[in-house]
């Protein structure tokens, strides 16, 4: 017997997608990956070319999560204060905002 759930196919295309692109992206490494850690997590981080220009390819090895950074989206990081990081901290593999389903 198999288990099933509900939107399990619509996360397997989400999850297939997400692969694809991320796969894609890293075709287009431009150097060598910097790869930092400590004992609680650790990222590998790539520039890659794109279209639009330059991105940093954020990648965590453990948790297969990625994401793609632009230089505007770079720089929001540095608007940041150390609540804003703990409240993303305290919320992981998730958004800290929900996403307008519009």
């Amino acid at each position: 017997m198999k288990l099933h759930w509900s939107g399990e196919e619509e996360d397997a295309r989400a999850a297939r997608q997400a692969a694809a692109e991320r796969a894609e992206l890293a075709t287009h490494t431009s150097g060598e990956p910097l790869t930092i850690g400590n004992e609680f997590s650790e990222i590998r981080v790539s520039r890659v070319e794109t279209r639009n220009g330059s991105r940093l390819l954020i990648e965590s090895p453990k948790s297969g999560q990625w994401v793609a950074l632009c230089p505007l989206e770079l720089e929001a990081i540095t608007w940041q204060n150390t609540t804003t990081f703990s409240a993303m901290i305290g919320k992981p593999f998730g958004p800290l905002l929900p996403e307008d389903d519009q």
